[in-house]
């Protein structure tokens, strides 16, 4: 499994794994709206002057399997910026083999690279298979609103920030 950063020549595949992600939300009841993206809109604020996120793929020889889309914040307390993991979906042929955990590796070192103090996302609490592999992974629910929770991850190598 290799992960690989998007490039603008990527848009319509971001916007294809998108559309892949709000169909999984919305077949475990967690997204009812319509989707407002738009492959222009992903251009401007994914590959323009400032980006405002970012994109991880994670590939096999033969075709990408699963995304990440991540940003970053900062805590004027800390001093120290955070990962904000947006999307993380991985196709349901090629869950378990290995994608998901190269993703949030990555994005585990992308933190360390940044100096950030820890990773945080939200999963519904109707993705139980999800929930189990955060778990895993060794990320903690720290608050719970009706099916929305919430979730922090501090990677062994930014324990010591």
């Amino acid at each position: 499994m290799k992960i690989r950063t998007a490039t603008p020549d990527d848009v319509s595949l971001i916007f294809s794994f998108i559309q892949k992600k709000a169909e999984f939300d919305r077949n475990i009841g967690a997204f009812t709206g319509e989707l407002q993206v738009s492959e222009g809109k992903i251009h401007k604020t994914l590959f323009g002057a400032i980006p405002f996120a970012y994109v991880l793929f994670a590939e096999t020889s033969l075709c990408e399997v699963g995304f990440a889309l991540y940003g970053f914040r900062y805590s004027s307390f800390a001093g120290q910026p955070s990962i904000w993991l947006d999307d993380l979906y991985v196709d349901a042929e090629m869950r378990s083999q290995g994608a998901g955990i190269a993703l949030m590796m990555r994005l585990a070192q992308i933190a360390a690279e940044n100096d950030c103090t820890h990773l945080a996302w939200n999963a519904d609490a109707r993705n139980i298979r999800g929930l189990n592999f955060y778990h895993r992974l060794g990320a903690e629910i720290t608050q719970q609103e009706g099916n929305r929770c919430f979730l922090r991850w501090v990677p062994n190598d930014l324990g010591d920030r």
